[in-house]
């Protein structure tokens, strides 16, 4: 079978997302401008070696050699469309400590609009601090406080919000159960977002995973879905999906599904499977970020619900291959579709619910 050849089943046909339209899709993307909100985050890694065993505990002792940071949850969002070109305003909350220090500098570092960050004294920025022995983490600690924001303060984050999404061609939001995405800020931001006629890509977590009614995309994983609707996930079975998309009220229900690729249940009922395209998967840490990214950058463009999933799937392959939490650019997307045997295929089944 040719490499990037999907077998196809009876009732199955294919779609195909050419190289000169990826092309074409990432070279509008220079164009477009990207509202991200969410949890935002500063990742610390500390890595060296391990050769000994505490005398204190039964935990390894790791000598640090290196010290490296990144931007972690809804910031990585962000990260991640400028990597691909675009321009990216984020709005979210920080500590007024030196990691919210540091981490506002990264942003502007990287171009990212800082405007829209609510900074709170008595909240610190969430940071997430791992021990990596060589490559392996051995071991993670946290500083955060993830009780929802107050009323005041979520009426801080949703101003922000109205002040910037005019500038938008597509709105993100990035939950990752911090506080920030309380229902208030939610049903505000999609609120606006509607005002403004922005496309809304949502990647929700547990605490307020049915708040996002009117979104333009909903992307769960495949664990979290299972765990919101306490029961298996059935990805090939398009009137199960098509029932979770009428309790999520969103217009496109896309479930990643880790290393078996996407299940992505359109507005107009196609289902359809997009097969992984990842070559090797080293550290699964951002690719949801990564996904996100994408899916908003190219609806911003002008692509489709279909080739945005195709191209945002060849981004998170691209991103499990790298360590740690890692952008993916423009052009690592292009030459993947190029490896792909010229043509990235799918599975769609013909039926519509």
């Amino acid at each position: 079978m040719t490499p990037g050849l999907v077998k196809i089943r009876a009732g199955l046909r294919m779609h195909r997302l050419s190289l000169e339209r990826t092309k074409q899709i990432l070279d509008a993307a220079r164009d477009v401008r990207v509202l991200v909100v969410g949890d935002i985050m500063l990742d610390v890694y500390l890595r060296g070696s391990a050769s000994r065993i505490s005398p204190e505990a039964p935990v390894p002792v790791v000598r640090v050699d290196e010290e490296w940071r990144a931007l972690g949850g809804a910031a990585n969002v962000a990260s991640n469309v400028v990597a691909l070109g675009a321009r990216c305003d984020l709005v979210g909350c920080v500590g007024t400590d030196r990691a919210g220090t540091d981490l506002r500098h990264e942003l502007e570092t990287l171009g990212i609009g800082t405007a829209g960050l609510v900074p709170l004294e008595a909240r610190p920025t969430t940071v997430k601090t791992r021990i990596m022995a060589r490559h392996q983490q051995v071991a993670r600690y946290d500083h955060e406080v993830d009780l929802d924001l107050d009323g005041q303060q979520c009426d801080s984050v949703v101003a922000r919000v109205r002040e910037l999404v005019g500038n938008a061609d597509a709105l993100a939001l990035e939950d990752y159960n911090k506080g920030l995405l309380t229902r208030a800020v939610i049903q505000g931001v999609l609120g606006a977002a509607a005002d403004a006629g922005c496309p809304v890509v949502v990647d929700p977590k547990s605490r307020h995973f049915f708040d996002y009614r009117g979104a333009t995309v909903f992307k769960p994983n495949q664990p979290e879905l299972a765990a919101a609707l306490r029961e298996p996930v059935h990805a090939d079975q398009p009137a199960w999906l098509t029932e979770v998309r009428r309790q999520i009220g969103c217009e496109h229900l896309l479930v990643t599904l880790g290393e078996e690729g996407m299940a992505l249940l359109t507005a107009e009922g196609e289902h359809i499977r997009i097969p992984t395209v990842a070559r090797s998967v080293y550290d699964v840490s951002g690719a949801g970020d990564t996904v996100t990214a994408v899916l908003a950058v190219a609806l911003a463009a002008g692509a489709s619900i279909v080739e945005a999933a195709i191209l945002a799937n060849h981004a998170a392959g691209i991103e499990v291959g790298k360590a740690g939490v890692a952008t993916v650019s423009a052009g690592e997307i292009i030459e993947s579709v190029a490896h792909s045997a010229r043509t990235t295929y799918v599975q769609e089944t013909t039926t519509k619910w």
